[in-house]
């Protein structure tokens, strides 16, 4: 069986990121600023309000084998976030860079709302509705995401094969 390791560092030309829902994990920030946290940036631009911080989106590095990474792995199932796997050159201003850009939405009524496509429920639904131009939207860079399953026990990998996504499910259970 599968280990969550093993799909998020399983190719040496990559480097992972997690995009964390601060809603959904009320100790994100002190996870984020202790002593040995990751190198991280908010997915809202400029000062934010002590309220909204401890809920918007963050954009983090994962390293194998270290505290915030067997952080974030102990928290698969509770729908933390959403891994996304890259090109190792690319540099966390630059993955940012694309995942801001998919933080808003417009409604029917052309209305902005805010996307929250890093929770996990969302992106398994919205995933498999997209188009192919609204795939290689929401995938820009991303080689893969690395998705938490209905259960702990599972995960979800989506990819691009062709402009078509590809959705395999893993199983965890050991």
């Amino acid at each position: 069986m599968a280990k969550i390791q093993d799909l998020i560092w399983s190719d040496e030309e990559s480097s992972a990121f997690v995009v964390l829902d601060g809603a959904n994990t009320p100790e994100l920030l002190d996870k984020l600023y202790d002593e040995a946290g990751p190198e991280f940036e908010c997915l809202y631009a400029g000062h934010l309000e002590p309220d909204i911080a401890e809920v918007a989106p963050y954009l983090a590095r994962l390293e194998p084998e270290n505290e915030f990474s067997s952080w974030v792995i102990s928290g698969w199932g509770e729908s933390r976030g959403i891994c996304a796997i890259v090109p190792s050159e690319l540099e966390l201003p630059e993955v940012r860079r694309h995942f801001r850009k998919l933080n808003m939405v417009y409604g029917p009524d052309a209305r902005p709302l805010l996307f929250r496509y890093y929770d996990p429920r969302v992106l398994r639904i919205v995933l498999p509705t997209c188009n192919r131009s609204q795939l290689k939207e929401m995938f820009g860079p991303v080689k893969k995401f690395v998705v938490e399953g209905d259960n702990p026990e599972q995960s979800y990998i989506y990819s691009l094969a062709n402009g078509e996504l590809v959705h395999e499910r893993i199983n965890l259970k050991v």
